[in-house]
């Protein structure tokens, strides 16, 4: 599933199309399950309606109308945003990005050109490229230029809905989710206090927990784990404050580098121009499991399962805590 990076991505590329369109019609290809709407509330709502602003929480995007209504969108694993200015990709990307993770936020000469009516992002398949709607097209929106956008699903895990702006914070998984990792008003102290209620916890799942922090998924926690030197079976009460804080901040330095680096693209994802990630050239644990550590060339990273989850560590830089 994509994590905060990937999803961030995809929500700046469609912020710089979509406000000011007005939409025209749509047309539903599945439902309930894709688009639980009625046609009614498609009618009411969304017809005629002028895009405000697209925003994003943990890995939920939202596109707000001027009819106080949003399309909130999950991608999940296999789900696509792709808006395109006909049935066709003509689109070409070009992009020159610095191979030194040390200074990709504030390398001048890394810069991305694409053609502005094109835009595709989500899980890498033809739909990207060939002509829409497809037989993975879910929910097809055309817009008043003629322009359209396109929600694809091949597995139908994803959904998109429509629901009335001020009532999406009511909704029970936004009730719930824990703050942005990379929002100014987040400190270090706000994670601290919300990782110590799972005190009993291995401190990887408890990372996981969106409760905790808004967006981290395996990738990122198996980094910034790293990053922070904790083992991730180590009990969240072992953990001192200190490091807790720590594990914080790499958290927001490696979700900063992995957007400026287009995203991990682990299998499932490409970024919001329809390029594959390249965060996972400057990773130190996540898939590299037989590989020497950055730090201690002498010892292989290995991998086990931790909660379920495939999890990767460097046995020097992270012992467990007892």
């Amino acid at each position: 599933m994509p994590e905060l990076p990937e999803v961030e991505i995809v929500r700046r590329g469609l912020a710089d199309l979509l406000p000011g369109q007005s939409v025209v019609r749509a047309k539903v290809f599945d439902s309930p399950k894709s688009f639980p709407n009625s046609p009614a509330d498609v009618e009411q709502f969304l017809y005629g309606a002028r895009v405000r602003a697209v925003r994003r929480r943990a890995k939920v995007l939202m596109i707000d109308l001027d009819t106080n209504y949003s399309l909130v969108i999950h991608l999940k694993m296999t789900g696509q945003l792709i808006f395109r200015q006909d049935s066709r990709h003509v689109a070409r990307i070009s992009s020159k990005i610095s191979r030194d993770p040390r200074k990709v936020a504030q390398d001048s000469s890394a810069d991305t050109t694409r053609n502005v009516g094109e835009f595709a992002g989500g899980h890498p398949n033809d739909s990207l490229i060939g002509e829409l709607p497809d037989r993975s097209t879910r929910v097809q929106i055309d817009f008043v230029d003629g322009s359209r956008l396109f929600f694809n699903d091949q597995r139908k895990f994803g959904w998109m809905k429509l629901l009335p702006t001020d009532e999406i914070k009511n909704l029970p998984f936004m009730k719930k989710v824990g703050p942005e990792p990379l929002e100014k008003a987040t400190r270090a102290e706000d994670f601290i206090k919300r990782i110590r209620r799972r005190q009993n916890s291995m401190i990887k799942p408890a990372f996981l927990d969106q409760a905790v922090i808004a967006g981290v998924g395996n990738i990122y926690a198996d980094e910034a784990l790293w990053a922070a030197k904790i083992h991730p079976q180590t009990r969240v009460r072992n953990v001192g404050d200190e490091q807790l804080a720590t594990l914080f901040n790499e958290l927001r330095q490696i979700l900063q580098l992995s957007i400026d680096q287009g995203g991990s693209t682990d299998k499932n994802y490409v970024d919001a121009e329809g390029r594959k990630g390249n965060y996972l050239a400057f990773a130190h644990v996540f898939r590299r499991e037989g590989q020497p550590c950055h730090l201690h060339p002498d010892q292989e990273i290995v991998k086990l399962k931790v909660s379920g989850r495939g999890t990767h560590v460097c046995p020097v830089c992270q012992v467990e805590a007892e």
